[in-house]
């Protein structure tokens, strides 16, 4: 009965994580259109943020509860999965072409971060303020570039979530923000203690459900995203939010979440930062080779992240 209860308020909580990051974006640019902010800073930030909120709300609450396995397999485990599922997913429905600013800029920021938090893992057993200090200082300079970049060519970077709904009121707006800012903090409290109740029924460490139930779920923004503009063959959408979603767990979310409280992971092995850079390799090399990631690209990746989940499991 409680496996059930917990597995409901998990749901739950997943559901309020994602609705909530809607109704924030939705409020925050309705505020950001009427304090006249420029349409590409708010496409770089509050649009950015929305998809990663997720993670970022749940890495917190984790390890504030103590559970650094989570917290830093939420993001690790996010990170492969945006690349390997999500992009790969994305790639076998329609071929990905790439932006020469992702492939010159983006991308070699993440390979940066992500070799950043291996040895901050590795050589530190997780993050602690110095190495969270190190991480914002990065993501303050990344997005300073960013807008600074955007405010040259704001057609390009604007968003159209203005012009795809009717205009809230200001009010209405301020409501969205508050309810969505609760909606993921009370969502990320229920599925958190939903990971951790089922991390102790099944007898299954707290990095694993990390790297898994978690690191899926709190993707599921991004995977809607990315989908949805690669049917509609928006393809430059699909690849930035993976890359930008992936530096902004990196940067942003092990940034603030240890500069709050430590993050110690304990059963986070080496195989698992292995294969969040060999994935991040893996699009890399293809972004190189011919400027666009290929269907058999996609089903490679695919196959990678199905091959990562069953070394998982027959490790537990």
């Amino acid at each position: 009965m409680q496996i059930i209860l917990q597995t409901i308020l998990g749901i739950v909580g997943l559901a309020l994580l994602t609705y909530g990051a809607d109704f924030l974006v939705r409020g925050g640019v309705r505020i950001a259109e009427v304090l006249k902010i420029p349409t590409a800073i708010i496409g770089l930030t509050l649009v950015a943020f929305a998809t990663s909120a997720p993670e970022l709300v749940v890495s917190i609450d984790s390890a504030l509860k103590g559970v650094g396995d989570i917290s830093l397999g939420n993001v690790i485990g996010s990170n492969i999965c945006n690349i390997a599922l999500i992009l790969g997913l994305s790639a076998m429905i329609t071929p990905m072409t790439v932006n020469r600013k992702i492939l010159r800029v983006d991308t070699p920021i993440l390979l940066i971060a992500s070799a950043l938090v291996a040895f901050f893992v590795i050589y530190f057993h997780g993050i602690n303020r110095l190495c969270a200090f190190v991480f914002l200082a990065f993501f303050a300079l990344f997005m300073c570039v960013n807008i600074r970049d955007a405010m040259k060519r704001p057609t390009e970077n604007a968003t159209d979530e203005p012009s795809a709904k009717k205009p809230l009121s200001m009010w209405l707006a301020t409501v969205f923000v508050v309810g969505g800012v609760g909606a993921l903090v009370f969502g990320a409290k229920l599925f958190v203690d939903a990971a951790i109740f089922a991390a102790k029924a099944f007898n299954v460490s707290d990095a694993v459900i990390g790297l898994t139930i978690v690191a899926v779920g709190t993707s599921l923004p991004e995977l809607a995203t990315s989908a949805v503009a690669a049917f509609k063959g928006e393809t430059d959408i699909a690849v930035g939010n993976v890359v930008g979603s992936n530096i902004f767990n990196i940067l942003a979310i092990l940034g603030i979440a240890p500069a709050i409280t430590p993050i110690r992971a304990n059963n986070i092995q080496a195989t698992d930062l292995a294969v969040m850079g060999a994935v991040t390799i893996m699009m890399t090399l293809m972004m190189i080779t011919g400027k666009k990631i290929q269907r058999w690209e996609g089903a490679a990746l695919f196959i990678s992240y199905a091959a990562y989940i069953v070394w998982l499991v027959m490790n537990i």
